[in-house]
Order: C-alpha cells, then structure tokens, then sequence
C-alpha cells in the first residue's frame, strides 16, 4: 500500500471513527432490540432529550477553545430553569419577559465568572467551580428549596414540545445555535482570536489580541447559552432542583470526544454534536438491552477519561514530531498551538 493511501486511510480512521462507532452500535442494538431500539419513537426520543444536554456542551465549547473552563455552567442552567418558572407562576410574570429575565440573569454569573478569571487572576477551574457553588444558594434562595409547579399555559409547553416534521421543536432550536456558534467560531475574527488564545495565550497578547477581553466574553457566551438552555429544559421537562449540574459531565465528555472528530485536536461544533449523540445511541441501546439505569454516569465517566487520555496522546506525538522537525530545521514555521494546551494553561492576565 503507498504512503498516500495510508495517510488517506488513517485520516479517514482517525477523523471519522466517531460515525463508525455510531454506526456500529446502531446496527448491533438493532439487532439485537429491533423492536425497541429500531423505531422512530426511540429516534425522536434520543433526538429531543439530548437537545439540552448538547446546548450545555456548545455553551462549554466556546471558553474551552480559549483554554479556560467554565464548572459553572450546569449550575447556571439549574438556576435558569428554576428562575423562569418561579417568575411565571409565582410572580405572574409573562411568559418572554420571564425568559428575557433569566437569560439576562445568566449572562450576569458569566460576567462576574469572567471579572474573577481576567481581572482577580483566579484559574478559571478554581473560580468557576466556586460560582458554580454560588449560584446553588442564589437557586436555594430563589425557590426556597421546594420545586416549584410549572407553568400550566399551552404556550409555554409548546414552545419546545411543538412537532417538526416528527421531532420536537427543540432540537431545530439546538441546530439553529450550532449554525450560529459554528460560524462564528469557523468564519469570523472571533474565533481566530479564541482558537489563537487556546493555542497560546502569550503568542496571542504578542501580536494584539486582547487577551482578556476575549476570554471574559467567551465565559459570558457560555453562561449566556446554559441559560438558554436552561429556559429550553424548564419548557420540555418542567422544572427541577438537581438536573443541571448532572448535565455538566456528559457536556464535557462530548466536547472533548468531539475534538477527535472531524477536525482532530481542535475543539469543533460538529464533532461535539457527533459526540452527544454518539453517546446517547450507546447509552440508550445498552439500557434496552441491560435495563439498568446508571449505565449513562458510567458511559460518559468512561468517554471523558478516554477523550481527554487520547487527546493528550495525540498531543504530546504531534509535540515530538514537532520538535523533531525543529532540530532538524531550525527555521521550521511553529503551529499555534492545540486544544490540549488547556490543560496547562495558566490563569489568563489581561
């Protein structure tokens, strides 16, 4: 076989094995569950459930590309959720204001998250993981530490429980704002200098870009989305005091699984989406077959030691051969970097 074949060969194994894996447990639990795992009530079922849990993950994507972590998200999400049907149906507030009041509410921890991370210098690991406990006592002391009835009015179901072309609205919601954060991740400045700051910050600062501004806002967009979710789950579920921060580990499981697809060792919006929904085909055919119900904590704890342990890997392969090429040609052009650089990055200084 020539060189060219196995690089085509290994490219299309390593870029696309997320569709293999995918394909493959389709076929397996089809098998060997046809008549529950093969149906379009499963199909839908998977598609509308995970919308949230995919929006959290998209929200988590954007600081991740920066090199910074954002632990509060799914607690930001919980508080949302509560927030909007607290608004509804204790305070009679109409239906969008209540919406508009919690986003804006969420976009407000995201803010104060990015004021610890830039201006404070606090790693953002530490600083989120606090808020995260912050905005805990803020859902405590918004509910009062009772779940609250949902809303009742047919708007307010249908506003993610509404059918397009047999799905819920709300996965043509979740596409809308992966076209949304795609493009301006892939086609704008934004994600240049985001993608640029995950690489290195300091080369970044080095050739202007505001290093701390950037990050501050991609902690605001990721708070503003799990808001948004939030909203989209109170909606489709009704409300709850201790969904969010059970979302928080599938939503980083699939976008670190994602950036070893399609685009390897780059944190991109197809491969997450590819991720979520890889990992729910799994999770949902091995429940039919097993009947057992933790087998998604499992799933997911396995996917995210495994993504993040192969990422490293790659990294630290491609880092040799990088080094390698350096000491054979000193005058060897630097990449910018790679998503791994995340894992070490330090506290990011404005």
């Amino acid at each position: 076989m020539s060189m060219t074949a196995e690089r085509r060969f290994s490219f299309g194994l390593q870029s696309y094995s997320g569709l293999y894996l995918w394909a493959m447990f389709i076929i397996v639990f089809g098998i060997w569950k046809p008549d529950l795992f093969l149906t379009s009530a499963t199909l839908h079922s998977v598609a509308s459930s995970q919308a949230v849990a995919a929006m959290l993950a998209l929200g988590l994507l954007i600081p991740l590309t920066a090199g910074v972590y954002d632990l509060s998200a799914g607690a930001v999400t919980n508080v949302s959720t509560v927030l909007v049907v607290n608004l509804q149906t204790v305070h009679h507030v109409g239906m969008a204001p209540a919406i508009l009041v919690a986003i804006a509410v969420s976009a407000g921890i995201g803010t104060v998250s990015g004021f610890i991370v830039v201006k404070l210098k606090v790693n953002s690991f530490v600083a989120t993981l606090g808020m995260a406990t912050v905005v805990a006592a803020i859902q405590t002391i918004i509910s009062g530490g009772t779940q609250p009835f949902p809303p009742v009015s047919s708007a307010w179901t249908g506003f993610t429980q509404n059918t397009v072309l047999g799905f819920q609205i709300v996965v043509l919601y979740l596409i809308v704002l992966a076209l949304i954060v795609w493009w301006v991740l892939d086609h704008t400045p934004v994600g240049r200098y985001l993608y640029a700051i995950g690489g290195s910050s300091e080369a970044a600062r080095l050739t202007g870009i505001s290093v701390g501004r950037w990050t501050w806002l991609s902690l605001i967009a990721s708070a503003t989305i799990a808001g948004v979710a939030g909203v989209f789950y109170a909606s489709l579920s009704g409300p709850s005091l201790t969904f969010g921060p059970a979302l928080l580990l599938p939503a980083f499981a699939a976008v670190f699984l994602g950036s070893t697809q399609l685009r390897p060792g780059r944190f991109n919006v197809w491969g997450t989406l590819l991720a979520v929904y890889v990992l729910a085909t799994g999770v949902q055919g091995l429940e039919f077959v097993t009947g057992v119900q933790w087998l998604n904590d499992m799933f997911n704890g396995v996917a995210l030691l495994a993504a993040v342990s192969f990422a490293v890997w790659r990294q630290g392969s491609k880092n040799r051969r990088r080094e390698s090429a350096t000491s054979a040609d000193p005058q060897a052009e630097q990449p910018s970097g790679g998503f791994a650089d995340a894992d070490v990055k330090q506290p990011v200084r404005s």
